[in-house]
């Protein structure tokens, strides 16, 4: 009895282990090469592209836009990006909170899936976190590329990196590392210079936004510090957006192979060999071939040669507009855009037409699966190297990175960096600037003297930007002129004064600012560049009778000629920002002038395209003119 109770107690005992020990092992996750943080990138990549279904690898490469996206959508077609467009936000105003809540609940559809790949949320930051309220706003690039300062750059896109990241988000659409060639291009403001040598130092943002390469990097490998501060980057337009005729939006560049390698190339060198994440292709052409489907510029060279290894992606509808009209034969864009090395599209809306018709094309033999592998590989590369299978959700530890006083510190010292002086003084020996603080009473005039949107320019908060200042925080040229004067000086403010009111003010001086209203693309392409007419009328009712300071606000020189001999000091303040202080700490004499033209002021627009080194050369202003000023000692 008792020998039978003990062996019966050994097999339940022993079923029990067994059971347990099953039980313990149907528990435990399978092992998955490809979320094993310690195993080589290249490991894991090869892993998890061997793992995915063809509706899987074709998801993760579309992205779409927040308007159509939700956790739902991810999840059912597996996509592999999210972006916003300009002005695509939660909500107007949003809060840095606001943003990680809504990239997080869109991601949890991402990881819900059954490979669990994290989505990865694009969003342009071209002149700080421009799509956000309460964002620094810095100038934009035209403004920029006259510091000629590499390392201000590279903190500019640190800053710009941290309040990315405040917002949840951990990649950005820039830089854009166009040459632009010709002012009467709408885009010209997000190039750094005519001259493609300033435009290749400036490619120091990217180790701002990316964190520095390490020493032992390979070449074209894409790196991403993934402590959680940095972005991934993207240098666009690839190839010669800056070039086309008459400057033309999305046109046609008419350059020799010479040409297109020696002006529009040489910064592309610099963003691989810094380790740029992504690239985005340019809607324009070369001699009469669309850059989205350029075979042999985007697999040929950049891959090919270059040995970028990241992603390329295209721009905005870019695949659609491979045709004239866009979206016509949409299946053979398609073909030629994933042909000619397109890893991810931007199809932005209609999401399932393009994922159809994809797998219909793979099905068919149409577009080769190693095709579709090497974009899926490039794509999870990135994200690997950015950390984001180990960290796919955002926190809300950083949000009071947005906005902060260190940043807009930063962004007016770029303004007073980026500010040239053209003209000081009727004569050389009576220069009018710096500016006395303490002269007892001014006129402060002009439509751009008062408004953050005209002063901030497009690509803020909304694509287009607007004018006024209720589109986000930060400091009018008229506010920052109150701030610096003595509390003695009554500053009198008229946006457009008629010249008796001027006559009889007793005005000791007045400072003009005036320029282009805001705009992006191709509603800022401009036949004639001129500033509005009440601009220059503000001008001419202000400066004949009293010495007058004219601030320039604009994104690329404006006709200036006619009116140069009425003006007592001119100023190209470019598109500042938000920080309008840094206007001020230079007219005033806290510090002087220093920047030098970074782009040709011509005379008339019938001397265009004209740059230096043209046989033509006749400008207003010569590139690298500047005058400059010491800054009162106090």
């Amino acid at each position: 009895m008792g020998r039978q109770w003990v062996s019966t107690c050994s097999i339940l005992l022993l079923l029990a282990l067994v059971f347990c020990s099953s039980f313990a092992s149907a528990a435990k996750p399978p092992y998955l090469k490809y979320k094993d943080p310690k195993q080589p990138i290249g490991a894991r990549v090869k892993d998890l592209v061997k793992r995915m279904t063809l509706e899987e690898k074709i998801g993760q490469m579309v992205q779409i836009d927040l308007t159509v996206a939700s956790s739902s959508v991810l999840k059912k077609y597996f996509l592999g990006s999210v972006l916003s467009g300009g002005g695509s936000v939660p909500s107007p105003k949003a809060s840095a909170a606001a943003w990680v809540n809504t990239v997080n609940g869109l991601q949890k559809g991402a990881l819900s899936t059954r490979l669990g790949i994290p989505m990865i949320y694009g969003i342009d930051a071209v002149h700080g976190h421009n799509n956000v309220y309460n964002a620094t706003i810095f100038p934009h690039n035209v403004g920029l590329g006259v510091t000629r300062d590499p390392q201000l750059v590279k903190k500019i896109g640190a800053a710009t990196a941290m309040e990315v990241r405040a917002t949840g988000i951990p990649y950005v659409f820039a830089p854009c590392i166009a040459v632009c060639r010709d002012p009467r291009w709408g885009r010209c403001y997000e190039s750094y210079s005519e001259d493609h040598t300033i435009v290749q130092k400036m490619t120091e943002i990217i180790p701002g936004l990316q964190g520095d390469l390490p020493a032992n990097s390979r070449k074209g490998v894409p790196f991403v510090d993934n402590g959680g501060t940095k972005v991934a980057a993207c240098a666009k337009h690839y190839l010669g957006d800056g070039g086309t005729t008459k400057g033309i939006n999305e046109n046609n560049t008419v350059i020799s192979q010479n040409g297109l390698m020696s002006i529009h190339m040489p910064a592309y060198y610099n963003s691989v060999s810094k380790g740029v994440a992504t690239v985005m292709v340019s809607y324009s052409s070369w001699n009469g071939k669309k850059m989205h489907a350029n075979r042999e510029l985007i697999t040929g060279y950049l891959k090919n040669k270059l040995k970028f290894r990241g992603f390329v992606i295209s721009d905005w509808q870019g695949i659609d507009r491979i045709t004239s009209p866009p979206h016509t034969n949409y299946s053979t864009s398609i073909t030629a855009g994933v042909g000619a090395g397109i890893d991810m599209i931007m199809v932005a809306y209609n999401y399932t037409e393009l994922i159809t018709n994809m797998i219909y094309q793979v099905k068919n033999k149409i577009i080769p699966v190693s095709r579709i592998d090497d974009a899926v590989m490039r794509i999870l590369r990135v994200k690997f190297v950015m950390g984001l299978f180990e960290k796919p959700l955002a926190d809300l530890s950083m949000v009071h990175e947005l906005g902060k006083q260190e940043h807009r510190d930063l962004a007016r010292e770029a303004v007073r960096k980026s500010l040239v002086l053209l003209k000081n003084g009727k004569s050389a020996d009576k220069p009018l600037l710096p500016l006395p603080k303490k002269a007892p009473k001014i006129l402060v005039a002009g439509s751009h003297a008062d408004n953050l949107g005209n002063q901030c320019g497009g690509w803020t908060i909304t694509w287009q930007g607007q004018t006024g200042n209720d589109l986000t925080s930060g400091t009018t040229i008229l506010k920052a002129v109150k701030a610096a004067v003595a509390p003695s000086t009554q500053v009198v403010y008229s946006e457009k004064p008629d010249p008796n009111f001027v006559k009889s003010g007793k005005f000791s001086y007045a400072i003009v600012v005036v320029g282009e209203p805001p705009y992006a693309e191709t509603q800022g392409d401009s036949l004639n560049l001129t500033i509005p007419a009440a601009g220059l009328s503000t001008i001419s009712n202000v400066c004949g009778s009293v010495k007058c300071v004219v601030v320039v606000i604009s994104g690329r020189p404006v006709v200036m000629e006619p009116h140069l001999a009425k003006i007592d000091a001119l100023v190209a303040a470019w598109l500042p920002g938000t920080e309008g202080q840094g206007i001020t700490d230079v007219l005033f004499g806290d510090f002087g002038f220093t920047g030098k033209l970074a782009r040709t002021w011509f005379r008339s627009v019938d001397q265009l395209p004209m740059n230096v080194g043209d046989a033509h050369y006749d400008p207003l202003f010569p590139f690298g003119f500047g005058l400059t000023t010491e800054p009162i000692k106090s």
